[in-house]
Order: structure tokens, then sequence, then C-alpha cells
């Protein structure tokens, strides 16, 4: 039998073990923490019972993706919830742009912009289990459906801001806005558009739902995978070297570049270890959690039902606080993304005490308290919730490169989305989760496609993997 070491417990090094081992490999996962699941991870963080995601928290490529789609993880314990919205963005005098998964329902939501709206994200989203096997692996590939992908791509391509013009109301813009800032990155910049095209697309064809009891339900179902095939999990072990592993036939490492030279040091062909060292990393996360007694009020009645909320205003207001991040400025009202996962599933809540997870969009090492910030920007469009706020836990951007190294100066998202990089991670190569190392591969979110609790980026480092074994 060949063995394997997968260095971390992310979703991708969890998803590159399942592979592994579902294909006869003797696998082993090393994790330098107490408990598994990188950024995947849930506890009582504010009140005991209270339940909150530590990191990932609504999972559209999670339900989208053709490797978790393929692990069957309901039969391993995870039960998706979902929201009665699956999106709001509140504007201020109680309106909101509101996203579910049903396009005709959107359409009619949308009003005058429905039309245009369904004219862009309805053949997307028909076509995306095609778009799938093409937007989820190397861009450097022979496309399997090259018309799907070609529409997909001209528009990705585009920044998000030129994307937005088609519409006219503030509504559709700043639902559109909203998740284009997942990226972390300007929406008047070529690629910018691609994200949240993508994510919008991926809401109307399979929604944006939550796991039952949390985000750690998927790490669980993931761990009873390995395991039921034979492999080992560890913890509180830390790899600082290749040189500490035991003989392997195959390493993979769900680290960020950085922590890829540090461990493989000069066993590193020198153009991998200058590309890894110049890969760039964008701007940080300052999370908050909430305990919220009765909820939060939100002034528009669609957000009161929404799993997720983007707080920011109008599609101006938030492209001038993504290019004052990237510029190392704090902006005074910064970009929040809030998950209300309660809506869709209650065991998260204790009687009328309910977790709230956000985070603000901040300048990478931000080094201040962005709680007030949030609270504003919440406070905005649902007065009254500072009253209802029982208790608040913070996770700074060092505090995040503590919880994982792989988030470098408060990157959740393991670098920056700008133009070469959406397109071409960690580098520039026929095979990216290839080290150049005989044997070794790197499969965290720094390779396609990116950051998302989806696995594919495991999967695919797996694939390299089993291709070198034979």
């Amino acid at each position: 039998m060949p063995t394997a070491i997968v260095v971390g417990s992310g979703p991708n090094g969890l998803a590159a073990a399942v592979t592994l081992a579902k294909a006869g490999v003797g696998v082993t996962v090393l994790e330098a923490h107490d408990t598994i699941g990188g950024g995947t991870r849930t506890s009582e963080l504010t009140v005991p019972g209270l339940l909150h995601d530590h990191c990932s928290a609504v999972h559209p490529m999670g339900v989208a993706s053709p490797f978790m789609r393929g692990a069957d993880l309901t039969s391993y314990g995870v039960t998706w919830r979902y929201p009665d919205v699956d999106l709001a963005h509140p504007l201020d005098g109680g309106r909101a742009g509101v996203m579910v998964q049903d396009l005709e329902e959107t359409r009619a939501l949308l009003g005058a912009d429905g039309d245009a709206w369904a004219r862009l994200f309805g053949p997307i989203a028909d076509a995306f289990d095609d778009l799938a096997e093409d937007l989820m692996g190397p861009i450097l590939h022979v496309p399997h459906h090259p018309v799907h992908l070609a529409r997909f791509g001209l528009r990705a391509l585009l920044p998000a801001s030129t994307v937005a013009r088609r519409w006219k109301t503030d509504e559709a813009r700043a639902l559109y806005a909203g998740a284009a800032a997942h990226a972390f990155f300007p929406l008047h910049r070529p690629t910018s558009s691609a994200i949240g095209t993508m994510l919008l697309a991926v809401g109307h064809r399979f929604g944006w739902p939550v796991p039952e009891g949390g985000s750690a339900r998927i790490t669980d179902a993931l761990a009873a995978i390995v395991v039921e095939h034979g492999g080992r999990i560890e913890t509180g072990v830390r790899v600082r070297s290749l040189d500490d592993l035991p003989p392997t036939d195959v390493v993979i490492l769900d680290l960020a570049p950085a922590g890829v030279v540090e461990v493989a040091g000069d066993r590193l062909p020198r153009r991998v270890r200058r590309a890894y060292e110049r890969y760039r990393h964008g701007p940080g996360a300052f999370k908050l959690d909430l305990a919220v007694q009765g909820g939060i009020p939100w002034t528009n009645e669609h957000a009161r039902r929404a799993g997720t909320v983007h707080l920011g205003g109008r599609f101006e207001e938030i492209a001038e606080a993504e290019v004052d991040i990237q510029r190392g400025r704090m902006p005074a009202r910064p970009y929040v993304l809030l998950s209300q996962q309660y809506v869709a599933d209650p065991t998260r809540s204790v009687g009328d005490l309910h977790p709230v997870w956000a985070y603000a969009h901040v300048p990478t090492g931000y080094d201040g308290d962005a709680s007030e910030a949030i609270i504003a920007q919440i406070e905005r469009f649902a007065p009254g919730v500072r009253d209802r706020i029982v208790a608040q836990v913070t996770t700074t951007t060092s505090a995040w490169e503590d919880y994982n190294p792989n988030y470098v100066g408060g990157d959740i998202v393991t670098g920056a989305n700008d133009e070469r990089q959406v397109l071409f991670r960690p580098r520039l190569a026929l095979d990216p989760y290839a080290t150049g190392i005989p044997g070794v591969f790197i499969c965290s979110a720094a390779t396609p496609p990116g950051a998302g609790v989806h696995g594919m980026g495991g999967a695919n480092a797996a694939a390299s993997a089993l291709q070198h074994l034979r």
C-alpha cells in the first residue's frame, strides 16, 4: 500500500485525505492544533450553548462542489438547512436588495432590474453543473465545456463596476456589490466580478445553506470518511520541516505558500521558491461574534429572514471602502459580511438568545478595534440592536494568524484576488499543486479554485498525487 501524509486538517487537507484514502492510499493527517478543521470549526464563543462558527459560516460552494457532492456528506451527519431568504443587502430608508434561490422570485423582488438580473444569472445557474468541471480546477486545461466557460469567462474578467452598469436601481447594484466584495479586491479592477458572479449564480442553482449544528459538522463528516477508509488523524503535531516526517510516498501540504517555503526550505526548486515568496496576501478581516437577545431588529423585513446579510450601503460606498482597505486605510463605514445562521438552524440558539457572526474588511495587519464600526453598520439598518447585545467576542487580524498561520495579516482567503492570482495561483504552472519536489504537493486555498469550503483544492492536489504514484 502506498502511503501519504497530509499536513493540515482544513477542508482542503481533509478533502485530499478523503480522496487518497478512497483510492487505497494509507493516509495520516497531521494537525498542529488540538482540534481539526482549520477555518471550519464551531464552538461556544460567547454564551454557553450558543454555537458560533469560527471562520466559514454559509456554504453555497459546499453544496455546489463536485467533491462535496461526491463525498455524500449527508450520510455522515451533515444536514443542510436553508433560510427563507438567502441574501439581503439593506439600504437606508428600509429598502433592500434581496436574493432567494428561486430566480423568478428574485426577479420579482428586484422590480425594474429583475429581468436584467435574470438574464445574467439564469444561464450561468442553469449551466453551473457543467461549468464546475472547468471552474473548480486549474485555469490552464483543455475545457470540458468550452462554450459555457467562454460565456462565464468573458463576464468574470470584467470589473464589477462594469457589470453593475446593467442595473439601474440601488437595490440590484448593491446586492451585486456585496457579493463581489467577497473577493477583498477593489470593484473597479479587472476580474473583480468573477467571485461575486459565481456566488450569486450558485445561489440561484443551489442556495446559500448552513449545516445544522455548525460548520464543524462538515469537518466531522470528512474526518469520519478518512477514518472509515483506514486513514489516521493526529492532532497536536506541528510540522516545522519535511525532515520531521517519516518516510512516505506522498506529502500534501494544506499550507499557504510561505508555510511551504518554511517547511520545505532549500528542497524547493529555486523558481518555485521565488514564486512562493512573491505570492501576495490581501486585506484582513476583523471578526465580531455577538450574542443577541431576540435577534437583530432589521428595518427591512426580508433581512430578518435572511441567512446572510451584506452591510455597506450603496454600490459606490462599498467600492470606496474596498479601495480604502487596499490602500491601508480603515474606512469609517467598512463593508461587513454578517450571518445569522439561526434563522435556518435554530439549534445554534439558546431560547431567544441568538448567535450573530460578522466580520469587517480591514487593511492587512490592522491593529485597531473595528468592533464599533461593525456595530454601527448593523445599527444603521437595525436601530436598537445595541440594546440587545448580551455578549461579544472579537478576532483581530493578528488573532486570525495565530488561529491559522495561512491567514497572513488576517487574510482569511489565503491570498490576494488580484488580476494575476485570481487566474494563476499560487504560481503559473500546468500543475499548480506540484511544488517541484517529487511527491510533495500544496493544497491550501492558495491553490485553484481559491477560498471557500468546497474541498476542491485538496481533491485536485490528491489527483495530482495519485498521478505521481502511478
